[in-house]
């Protein structure tokens, strides 16, 4: 991995007519931004598809492509929609915020329509596509049709029991009762994918990677859950008997209480990490880089009992250690890895990161609270790790100058020589940039100099997150050779 840059920016949050990111020409415009801005990564938040709460964290596959991320415009141009077509739902009101209500009332409807004239012309494409993809696209497919049909409950609650427990023959009843959604669901993901796949390519004709984020867990409500529960500490009605969460932080004094299965690592062990294996080689066709979310996790992880009302009451248990680590990368050689190795720097942690050689991550807004032995301190990181402004569960640099402590702020602006001629904002950035850590990476948030407004997710609450987006106009030619210059500076771009 050769010293370099990028930006995070999700892609809900580009700029569109029609309520939400997709991946058309705006993405393909950051591309260019990137590129001209001589960064070599653009950073996304998980692609899959969202549920309640809209937390692209929380996905019914760890497999699946969000279907509001398919281009309509790309669409139109193919013959299976009209302008009139796209242009006649209320996408919302604030093109700066995503309407999550508005997408979820119009945009399947609109998808079926482009399904209905299309599923006979794609027929072949469609047919390599699911042959390509048979290990996870017929279950989760399978699933949406089935919930759509029991009114979007979530599966444990099905009132057919032989579906609910993915019974061989109940499953092969549903598909052909529910054929028209079935292959609704499927030609989507054809559309999602083949849409991706084109706008990766651009990437790297731009010289730009993607660089992706796999989730450590997955959610309950998923299809990953309802057709392998083999794979998760579930009771006898497959039920959840314990649930993940991480203890009090920096981020919430209840800890955070995520709700997901539990993985059953020793049985997982069993055949060798095939779930796992397959999951990262799945990540690989999207990305070009990617990070293993809550990488703590698979040293010790926090396990909270079912139907408990805040994290505080879990414990911390054994995880699968460097044997998984070891089994991803000997199944997935070519897929570059990073570690999220966030929270408090426990033994454990430490041990599992040196052990697995990859690089982990350093922050440079955790990095001023006083203590002279701070990890985040940018004198004291190692070359192999990746170094941020923040993350996306980070406050822009804009509000993090506001709303930070006093003392804070008076250590960072002697640390880093920040001044007002410079902006003390880009001081923090060239800090990073001129940090030895392999890769540095910014929210484009700090690069617009915006504040709370721009948030991405606050951990620890329900309201107001993953909804900011990128306003037309905003990424100037003046601001990529900005960015150009520092890039070039320090080294990070031929």
């Amino acid at each position: 991995m050769k010293r370099a840059s990028g930006i995070i920016l999700p892609v809900f949050s580009l700029p569109s007519p029609y309520g939400v990111g997709t991946l058309g020409k705006a993405a393909r415009d950051f591309v260019d931004f990137l590129a001209d801005a001589r960064q070599s990564w653009w950073q996304v938040l998980p692609v899959g598809p969202t549920s309640y709460g809209d937390s692209p964290y929380q996905s019914p596959s760890a497999f699946a492509g969000n279907p509001y991320f398919v281009d309509l415009d790309l669409l139109v141009a193919d013959g299976l929609l009209t302008q009139a077509e796209i242009e006649a739902p209320n996408w919302g009101d604030d093109p700066a915020r995503v309407d999550y209500g508005a997408l979820y009332e119009s945009r399947l409807d609109l998808l079926r329509r482009a399904c209905g004239r299309g599923w006979q012309r794609d027929a072949d494409d469609v047919a390599a596509f699911a042959r390509d993809n048979a290990d996870w696209l017929g279950d989760y497919v399978l699933f949406m049709a089935v919930k759509r049909h029991f009114g979007m409950a979530s599966w444990y609650t099905w009132p057919d029991e032989d579906i609910r427990l993915h019974d061989a023959d109940a499953c092969r009843r549903y598909e052909r009762e529910l054929d028209d959604d079935v292959r609704l669901f499927t030609y989507v993901q054809y559309l999602f994918f083949r849409q991706w796949e084109a706008l990766r390519a651009y990437a790297h004709e731009r010289g730009v990677g993607i660089f992706g984020d796999m989730p450590i867990y997955v959610a309950l409500d998923s299809a990953d859950v309802w057709a392998h529960p083999e794979n998760y500490q579930l009771d006898e009605r497959n039920n959840p008997a314990r649930v993940a969460g991480v203890p009090p932080d920096y981020f919430s004094a209840d800890g955070q209480l995520w709700g997901n299965p539990l993985y059953d690592y020793a049985r997982m062990a069993d055949d060798g990490y095939a779930w796992w294996k397959r999951r990262v080689q799945a990540a690989g066709r999207l990305y070009d880089m990617v990070r293993i979310d809550h990488f703590r996790g698979f040293a010790r992880y926090w396990s909270v009992p079912a139907g408990a009302a805040t994290a505080k009451g879990g414990c911390w248990v054994w995880g699968p250690g460097v044997e998984l680590i070891d089994a991803l990368r000997k199944g997935n050689p070519d897929v570059e890895l990073v570690a999220e190795d966030l929270g408090q720097p426990t033994p454990e942690v430490m041990e599992l990161l040196l052990a697995s050689g990859l690089p982990g991550m350093k922050v440079l807004q955790f990095a001023f609270d006083g203590r002279p032995d701070n990890e985040h301190l940018p004198h004291g990181i190692p070359q192999n790790c990746v170094c941020y402004t923040g993350t996306h569960d980070n406050a822009p640099l804009g509000q993090w100058f506001a709303e930070e402590s006093a003392e804070c702020i008076e250590l960072a602006t002697r640390y880093m020589g920040l001044s007002e001629d410079e902006g003390p904002i880009w001081g923090v950035m060239r800090q990073g940039m001129s940090s030895i850590a392999t890769l540095f990476f910014a929210q484009l948030q700090d690069y617009l100099g915006l504040g709370g407004e721009s948030r991405i997710n606050t951990p620890g609450t329900q309201e107001g997150n993953w909804q900011w987006r990128l306003q037309e106009g905003q990424l100037t030619d003046e601001l990529a050779q900005r960015i150009a210059s520092v890039t070039q500076l320090y080294g990070r771009c031929d």
